[in-house]
């Protein structure tokens, strides 16, 4: 008999990240609706270089929100902040070292915010 393998297409250029259980686009994927994440109820902002060339980034962590709502807090923040940045595994990523500014967003916004790090 055959051994049925535990691997698979993990991402693809026409769908991106795909579901390792189901095998559909990590959008259209039905086997696992998570809810958000529960975390402790506090936002962590932190400002990171590490594996970007030297590059500053600003991390937000632990917000409890599905990722729709979570993509257009950081549309939110790109704007409150004027420049570019994503969101990855629940993770907002603001480019540049905006944790003040993010820090007194989140909290006009009713957050429980904590700077994270030095």
């Amino acid at each position: 008999m055959r051994s049925r393998r535990q691997g698979g297409l993990v991402y693809s250029t026409d769908a991106g990240r795909m579901c390792p259980a189901c095998r559909q686009p990590i959008a259209a994927c039905v086997c696992n609706q998570q809810a958000a994440p529960a975390g402790d109820g506090i936002v962590r902002v932190s400002s990171e270089t590490k594996g970007r060339a030297g590059k500053g980034v600003t991390l937000v962590k632990g917000l409890a929100l599905d990722p729709a709502a979570l993509t257009q807090t950081a549309r939110q923040l790109k704007a409150a902040c004027g420049c570019g940045g994503t969101v990855k595994d629940g993770v907002i990523e603001i480019q540049g070292d905006h944790v003040e500014r993010v820090i007194e967003r989140l909290k006009q916004a009713g957050w429980t915010v904590r700077r994270a790090g030095g």
